[in-house]
């Protein structure tokens, strides 16, 4: 899969780079495997905006997505469609399985329709197999890993990140994490083998406002240049850079202060903070 550009023929078209959607299917979405998404607008249950600059947008399907794997041990799949997913980052792969299920899962890099995967822990550790951590030999890339056994795949799901194995244990495997972090894993946690498709999608320029909007992004308005009532950083006389350390609206420092709590029962399965 690779970019499109485009000539210059308007403002909006000189500086766009988009997906040309190679080798992705064009048929619609398998209908079992769709449902509708209610647009929350960035909203709780109580109706309180939770999350800002979100709303509108065109409309789009949920794709289901099989994060847990194992539950079809041992039944190989065969590929029948790489799709697109307006959801995610990532491409989807449709697999149809010997016993006629079929299910979505994360497209990996270099997975071709009509390959056949397989999740077990007997399984050759190629492109698209699910395997243990205990079986996944050490160094191979991988992704969509589970943090707990059975609790399906949590880490490594955007397009083109990739985790390795750095060390292992009968208990734990040190996975060396897109970030940089070093973390350790259950040796019992499944894994998929390769790197997630759609590589050039760090490279995509939206080239205009409007397709923000598109995608149910609504403008932000700088701090600075609101008033002190709106925002910790609004006022002063004439244009003003703020005069003190950038802050969220409710005064929380931003630009490098850590948020995480260093008495999370997580902190430590860390073994190495990820790189600045």
């Amino acid at each position: 899969m690779g970019l499109k550009k485009y000539k210059p023929r308007s403002a909006a078209l000189r500086f766009t780079t988009l997906s040309d959607f190679e080798g992705v299917s064009k048929k619609r979405p398998e209908r079992k495997l769709v449902r509708i998404k209610k647009s929350q607008a960035g909203r709780n249950a109580q109706g309180r905006i939770t999350v800002r600059h979100r709303g509108g947008g065109h409309k789009k399907f949920l794709r289901t997505v099989d994060f847990k794997r194992y539950e079809k041990l041992d039944v190989p799949a065969k590929v029948q469609a790489i799709e697109y997913d307006p959801n995610r980052t990532a491409r989807l792969a449709l697999l149809a399985y010997a016993d006629g299920e079929k299910r979505y899962v994360l497209a990996p890099n270099g997975l071709a329709v009509g390959a056949t995967v397989v999740a077990s822990p007997k399984a050759e550790p190629v492109c698209g197999n699910a395997l243990p951590l205990s079986a996944v030999p050490m160094g191979m890339e991988i992704h969509a890993v589970e943090l707990v056994p059975g609790g399906g795949a949590k880490l490594v799901r955007s397009a083109g990140m990739v985790a390795r194995i750095a060390a292992r244990d009968d208990v734990y495997a040190q996975i060396r994490l897109p970030s940089g972090e070093i973390r350790k894993v259950r040796v019992g946690c499944y894994a998929t083998i390769g790197q997630v498709g759609n590589l050039e999608h760090e490279n995509i320029s939206l080239g205009k406002a409007g397709r923000k909007r598109w995608k149910g992004i609504r403008p932000t308005v700088r701090g600075v240049a609101m008033n002190p009532v709106d925002h910790p950083m609004g006022g002063g006389e004439g244009r003003s850079s703020g005069g003190g350390h950038p802050v969220t609206p409710w005064g929380q420092l931003t630009k490098g202060k850590r948020t995480r709590s260093g008495r999370k029962p997580s902190a430590k399965f860390i073994v190495q903070r990820r790189k600045k």
